[in-house]
């Protein structure tokens, strides 16, 4: 079985590595930033000039957006697509929606913005820099690969695609499937896709969320990944620190 090593400390020996997409396989934040600014502008476009300043307010909060960049925690960062959605949802209610047409203002919010990601208009998401290399590396030593994310599974493969990522990745799970992640049951369900124990396995991520997942799930190996975001992700969850892909190896 093959060893991983993590700037040259063997962390153990490994199946499969499991990664998480948005902020550790994926530089996201400019697409992020462009498409969460989007969806402010046409939230307020459906309110008064007296509810636009407050829902500007309580969306970029909910979104995570600010001056620095995303908080890596916020919802644009860790959340599905459906979670955001009720977020923009409950931010309308708030200044004064009912919750019915909070919804379906959301939803047509959220339609707005599709038809941003579908005409090529925003960044295109790139893959964090040296990840290829380790891709290679993983695969030559036959370690298989899952994606963890909460992004749907068109996206994930989108993703993969563009950069001809599809062959280093056998397995993911997304938002689409049930139970989604966090639920540690996530990391069971990609695994067994894999064919692979949680055992033995590691698992690399950007989020508390993430590594407290992973240590629930049973995986021993539980790496956090520090450099996809303008602001550096506070991770309290016990963890590996990891700042640059090149500081793995496998042997």
């Amino acid at each position: 079985m093959a060893r991983l090593l993590l700037r040259g400390e063997d962390l153990g020996p490994v199946r499969a590595v499991l990664f998480d997409k948005d902020g550790t396989l994926s530089h996201s934040e400019p697409l992020l930033v462009k498409l969460g600014s989007a969806r402010i502008e046409a939230a307020i476009e459906r309110v008064s000039i007296e509810q636009g300043t407050q829902l500007r307010d309580l969306l970029q909060r909910a979104y995570g957006l600010g001056v620095g960049g995303i908080d890596p925690a916020g919802t644009t960062a860790v959340a599905s697509r459906a979670h955001n959605l009720i977020s923009t949802a409950t931010a309308f209610c708030q200044v004064g929606l009912s919750w019915a047409e909070a919804l379906s203002q959301s939803e047509a919010v959220f339609a707005q913005g599709d038809v941003l990601l579908g005409s090529g208009s925003l960044p295109q998401s790139q893959p964090t820099p040296g990840l290829t290399q380790l891709l290679l590396a993983l695969r030559q030593a036959g370690v298989r690969c899952g994606v963890i994310s909460n992004d749907e599974s068109s996206g994930i493969q989108h993703f993969l695609e563009c950069h001809g990522l599809q062959d280093g990745f056998q397995a993911i799970w997304s938002a689409d499937h049930r139970p989604c992640k966090p639920d540690p049951a996530a990391v069971h369900g990609l695994c067994d896709a894999l064919g692979i124990a949680p055992s033995d396995c590691a698992l690399i991520g950007d989020a508390d969320s993430d590594l407290t997942m992973a240590a629930r799930a049973g995986v021993p190996v539980v790496i956090g990944y520090s450099s996809g975001w303008s602001l550096r992700p506070d991770l309290s969850a016990p963890h590996h620190p990891l700042e640059h892909w090149s500081e793995l190896s496998i042997t």
